[in-house]
């Protein structure tokens, strides 16, 4: 199960230069570095563990993750209407930021499901604290790898973000292009 909630800080950054600052001043503190950034996901596991004794040894019979997480994204609400270039570079810096939070998410769902399957693969044991004992050896494992698996995504989308965004916003200019060139009275191709 997973149990999502958003919450949004304000920039009102009317050019480039300001909007940079204030994503890195506004923005949600990350734990795992001490630094501000453009969005955040927090995300808490918890797992409910059931178990069964069956001749004399103690078992996993159920295991039930839900990951709660905090999507913490800018909102952007200029004072002043902004310039095209500037609405674009924005619509596209906001995408990009929802796509990487999300993409977060989805590691913590697939660690969530690896969790569950890990901890009722897990076999059985004298007793059933032996057992819990286990159990909290094997979480403990599987988020630690989680929080790797994290960090490797940020530091593979860190070093691509450049290229990525010129592709992006390249993507967008040519559909806006593409766009006008089909309104009537907008520019036409040359032939």
């Amino acid at each position: 199960d997973i149990v999502k909630s958003y919450a949004y800080y304000t920039i009102d950054a009317p050019t480039l230069d300001e909007l940079d600052k204030q994503l890195e001043s506004r923005g949600p503190r990350l734990e795992s570095s001490g630094h501000k950034h453009p969005g955040a996901t927090r995300m808490r596991f918890t797992t409910r563990t059931t178990y069964s004794q069956e001749g004399g040894r103690c078992r996993v019979s159920d295991a039930h993750t839900v990951l709660k997480v905090e999507i913490i994204l800018p909102r952007w609400r200029p004072r002043h209407k902004p310039e095209t270039d500037m609405r674009i570079i924005w619509d596209t810096l906001a995408s990009d930021i929802n796509r990487h939070e999300s993409l977060h998410v989805d590691i913590a769902k697939n660690y969530a499901g690896k969790l569950e399957q890990s901890i009722r693969a897990l076999g059985s044991a004298d007793s059933c604290a032996e057992m819990a004992a286990t159990v909290k050896k094997a979480t403990a494992r599987i988020l630690e790898e989680h929080d790797r698996a994290q960090q490797q995504f940020d530091r593979v989308e860190n070093i691509n973000f450049e290229d990525r965004f010129q592709r992006l916003l390249d993507y967008r200019l040519q559909q806006m292009k593409d766009r006008q060139s089909r309104e009537p009275g907008g520019p036409r191709p040359h032939r």
